[in-house]
């Protein structure tokens, strides 16, 4: 029989259920932490900051929520797998989900604007308007997205190891008959693509479908996550991102997991080659039978284990390519804008709007000439006050631009935090003539706020570039490592750091690590959905804490 006594983590072996901490409540590790749960250990969860998510998070100011993370979510719809890890973590119970006939907009610095539907249809017909001398790379286009449309690929519930006879046939049936589909709309890069038209603005607007040029990214990705907008598999849940991290903490603790917030591991206990447990800031230390690291891979490594355990995937990683450019994917500058009213109804939901030299000069920090509006009341309830209206203003930005503003000159940081404000302040006043004197509040965050808050490298949001050299390698580690660091037993690593950018691939690598954890406990892998089914509101996100402790009206914060 199972002991069901609550474990005392502050001594060693007490017996019973296997004990195992998880450093970090981002998606990652709950879903580590509820996996875990469900399949007999019991888990316990330490988290730096006051709320669940990581990331994947919002933050209030004068009554708005400024819903940080979700654009899409892959998932969303019944009946594939990403949809089936979503159900088993509770992040959907309760939920409508806010479907969009468009993935994005592209508007140039003379108005003219480019609508990437979702309906391969619909897209070519509207592609061929503006630009008919361009027929053939679009109608190249949107025969592949139609060839998407009829793939069902979401491999998220088990790690390649450990698939099945069965998992893999199915697999097989899936990418055999797409094979050269797969292949060549992953080696055909997005810049050459575009460039093979013959209209300037669709060159441009090609490479930011995903809101902004990603850089490096192939055709595959954005023929992708469009054919599954179209069928309704990327939509945006209700409550957003902080929605999503409030469920799958619901779910997590609703299993007997219990998270300690407020608690800062300094450092992993290692005995013998062997983690033993963990040491917060102030000292305490609590004991496990394993302990997964889901917070930022390079403090995880270099940090809480002091580098002592690596390897040749690890110092490729952390040694070679971390630091090259566009190892990553970019760090962003969001602007949040509360504003009086309501916004313009004919607007698409997303626009990335192409700026002049002049204004991208403009902008501090600046990557690429360009500025993502998303009219964010749209995508969920709740974001606002009644009668009101919130949009998020974003642009990648450079990193260390702001980590060194902030730690030199804290007064200047704060004098280019209110230049974005003024920027997107008058900026949205040229397009909605009457909207700055309606304006509540703009609230901005940069890279240097998302380190604070979530110690990410570099203040990435989505860490390493998939498509990229560390794509590779990563994907070895979760294979061929099962997520573990040479020579140390009794830990293993989740979370973005292993699994890559996006939330389901975030939440399916705590799904690896419980069933890897399982096989080598003798342990059976258990996992049902969730039952929750009270309907979502937003007083289900609690308490919000604002970034820093002000607040002025038309001002900047954060």
């Amino acid at each position: 029989m199972p002991d069901d006594r609550e474990p005392d983590w502050s001594e060693r072996g007490s017996g019973g259920r296997p004990r195992v901490i998880v450093i970090g409540a981002g998606v990652g590790g709950m879903s580590t932490g509820s996996y875990a749960q469900m399949s007999g250990m019991r888990t316990r969860i330490f988290e730096k900051h006051v709320l669940p998510g990581g990331c994947c998070t919002a933050w209030s100011r004068d009554g708005y929520i400024f819903d940080y993370c979700i654009e899409w979510l892959i998932g969303t719809a019944a009946g594939n797998e990403a949809h089936q890890v979503w159900r088993e973590l509770g992040a959907l119970d309760g939920k409508s989900i806010t479907n969009f006939d468009l993935f994005n907009q592209v508007t140039d610095e003379s108005g003219r604007s480019v609508t990437f539907y979702n309906d391969p249809d619909r897209l070519e017909r509207h592609l061929l308007d503006l630009s008919p001398a361009d027929a053939r790379p679009i109608r190249a286009f949107c025969r592949d997205l139609r060839r998407f449309l009829d793939i069902e690929l979401y491999p998220f519930l088990t790690p390649p190891p450990l698939r099945s006879v069965r998992e893999k046939a199915a697999l097989l049936r899936t990418v055999l008959p797409a094979f050269r589909l797969f292949w060549r709309t992953a080696a055909l890069p997005m810049h050459t693509f575009a460039d093979r038209f013959q209209d300037p603005l669709l060159r441009r607007a090609f490479r930011n479908i995903f809101f902004q040029d990603p850089e490096g990214f192939p055709l595959l990705p954005y023929l992708f996550n469009m054919a599954s907008a179209y069928h309704h598999n990327a939509g945006f849940p209700q409550g957003g991102s902080l929605g999503l991290a409030r469920s799958i903490e619901e779910r997590y603790t609703s299993l007997g997991g219990e998270i300690t917030y407020r608690a800062r591991v300094e450092r992993i206990l290692v005995e013998d080659d062997r983690a033993v447990g963990v040491e917060l800031r102030n000292g305490k230390r609590f004991y496990a039978d394993h302990v997964v690291a889901a917070c930022d891979g390079h403090t995880a490594i270099y940090g809480l284990l002091d580098g002592r355990y690596t390897g040749p995937r690890i110092d490729k990683l952390y040694e070679e390519v971390l630091d090259r450019p566009g190892a990553l994917f970019p760090a962003v500058v969001s602007a949040f804008v509360g504003i009086k009213g309501d916004l313009p109804t004919g607007d698409a939901h997303s626009t990335t709007y192409l700026l002049t030299d002049e204004e991208a000069a403009e902008l501090p920090g600046a990557l690429q000439k360009s500025l993502v509006v998303q009219l964010r009341s749209r995508y969920s309830d709740g974001f606002a006050p009644e009668g009101k209206s919130v949009v998020h203003c974003t642009y990648f930005s450079d990193f260390s631009y702001w980590k060194n503003l902030r730690g030199s000159n804290r007064k200047e940081y704060w004098a280019q935090k209110h230049r974005v404000a003024d920027f997107v302040r008058s900026f949205l006043e040229r397009k909605w003539p009457g909207t700055g004197e309606r304006i509540d509040v703009v609230d901005v965050a940069s890279p240097a706020t998302t380190k604070r808050y979530t110690g990410n490298f570099n203040g990435s949001i989505l860490a390493w570039k998939a498509f990229s050299e560390a794509d590779d390698v990563a994907a070895k580690l979760v294979a061929k490592d099962r997520m573990r660091l040479p020579g140390l037993s009794g830990f293993s690593m989740a979370g973005q750091w292993v699994g890559l950018g996006g939330l389901i691939r975030a939440a399916s690598t705590g799904r690896f690590a419980a069933q890897y954890l399982c096989e080598e406990m003798g342990l059976e892998f258990r996992a049902w959905e969730s039952t929750g089914n009270e309907p979502w509101h937003p007083g289900k996100l609690g308490h919000l804490p604002q970034l820093d402790r002000w607040s002025a009206r038309g001002k900047a914060g954060a």
